[in-house]
């Protein structure tokens, strides 16, 4: 690390050991702001600081382990849900951590699950349910996967040809083409359940079609798809290029449902597990930082450029900030169309594969908690965030509601039985 390099992490860690110590003393909010409003920080500060040793504490915060890998490469593709993973490299928190991340644009799933799986990738951004499918040799070989980090939460939508502005009841949508980015993706779980919900098969009577996400607008303007259901800005995108509408967002059918992740094998954790750390907290500084509101012009601006995600500012930003234009004429506001929290429950692991399962993609038998336990890293990320001053759930297991069927994942099987269509 340069000096100045070294400099700048210095102020950095300071910072962080005094916004843990407040956030320590004062847990409450308004009273921490009071405080600071009425004596300043550097006060408050200088009032602990005679209780509490400020400088010792910094001087071991510094006194960090050594970094097995100082080069790591992380795969990704150009999508808004991996707005996390890019942003750490933008604004700079892989390099407070003395990390130099190379990010790997990656066209296809596929292509990024194997470059992890053969170790040309360190890390990865992958969509849910990849790592549950790897680690059980779904589609190839087996490798215990991890994710110790979701990317983001909603942010995707099902979009429809502007042709069928007529046809907005599902029932009319037999013989249609659908596109997804992945069989086993959580998109794909999210367009079955909804298709099946309203009373068709998703095998039998519509066409489910896999392409890479870049390749999805240019297919529905061809004629190719009738609708698709792509993490965003895709769907945006079809709107902006006048070739689609926003039928329905994915936060009406799963509200707060995971998406994308980040994804590490065993070999990262055992052979490089100070690095493993170093990433861990610069991807979850920079998820905190884009799940602001305030913040979410600044990461479009950011991320916009072809070095990132490679979209016209004026997309992104309708997906992030939550006012966008959905193809029909209206100007619709949702503040909650994307959002971005790390921590991995393993109650959505566990719903992902009732899903799985539902559509004979993973076999009879089995052990949903203890996949969900074994992939998700909820009690480790659950360590780290309360170490870097982040509040944490109560629980990694909770109920949800998708469709208002309310899902317990303490009797998953249960929750496979009681649907009428599905594939076992």
């Amino acid at each position: 690390m340069t000096e100045s390099a070294y400099a700048g992490y210095e102020q950095y860690s300071d910072r962080l050991v005094e916004m843990t110590l407040l956030n320590a003393m004062f847990p409450h909010p308004p009273t921490r702001r009071a405080l600071l409003k009425a004596v300043g920080a550097s006060t408050a500060l200088a009032a602990i600081g005679q209780l509490f040793p400020l400088g010792t504490m910094k001087a071991l915060a510094l006194d960090t382990p050594k970094l097995e890998k100082t080069k790591l490469n992380v795969g990704y593709v150009p999508i808004t849900c991996t707005v996390p993973l890019l942003l750490a490299h933008a604004i700079g928190e892989y390099q407070k951590e003395g990390l130099e991340v190379n990010l790997a644009r990656t066209p296809a799933w596929a292509l990024v699950r194997d470059k992890l799986i053969n170790a040309e990738f360190d890390a990865s951004h992958l969509v849910l349910a990849l790592p549950l499918t790897i680690s059980l040799g779904i589609g190839s070989p087996a490798t215990p996967t991890h994710v110790p980090i979701v990317q983001n939460v909603n942010g995707n939508a099902i979009t429809l040809h502007v042709k069928h502005k007529d046809k907005r009841d599902p029932k009319d949508w037999k013989g249609f083409k659908f596109g997804i980015p992945h069989e086993q993706s959580m998109h794909a779980m999210l367009l079955r359940y909804y298709l099946a919900n309203s009373g068709l098969d998703p095998d039998r009577d519509v066409e489910l079609r896999v392409y890479p996400p870049p390749d999805s607008v240019a297919n529905m303007a061809s004629g190719n798809l009738d609708g698709m259901l792509f993490a965003e800005p895709w769907g945006q995108r079809a709107v902006f290029e006048g070739v689609g509408f926003l039928h329905k967002l994915t936060r009406d059918i799963f509200p707060d449902h995971p998406c994308c992740v980040v994804a590490v094998t065993d070999k990262l954790l055992t052979e490089a597990p100070n690095s493993f750390g170093a990433l861990y907290r610069s991807v979850v500084r920079a998820t905190e930082y884009a799940d602001k509101a305030e913040n979410r012009k600044r990461v479009a601006e950011l991320l916009a450029p072809q070095a990132y995600l490679n979209q016209p500012q004026t997309v992104l930003e309708q997906v992030l900030l939550g006012r966008y234009a959905d193809g029909l004429g209206q100007v619709v506001e949702v503040p909650d169309r994307i959002g971005f929290k790390a921590f991995p429950y393993e109650s959505t692991a566990v719903w992902l594969l009732t899903q799985l399962r539902r559509w004979n993609m993973v076999p009879a038998g089995i052990d949903y908690a203890q996949v969900a336990k074994s992939v998700f890293m909820a009690t480790d990320a659950e360590k780290r965030m309360k170490e870097m001053g982040f509040a944490v759930p109560p629980s990694p297991m909770i109920k949800h509601t998708i469709m208002g069927k309310t899902f317990d994942p303490a009797a998953p099987q249960a929750y496979v039985d009681s649907f009428t269509i599905k594939r076992i």
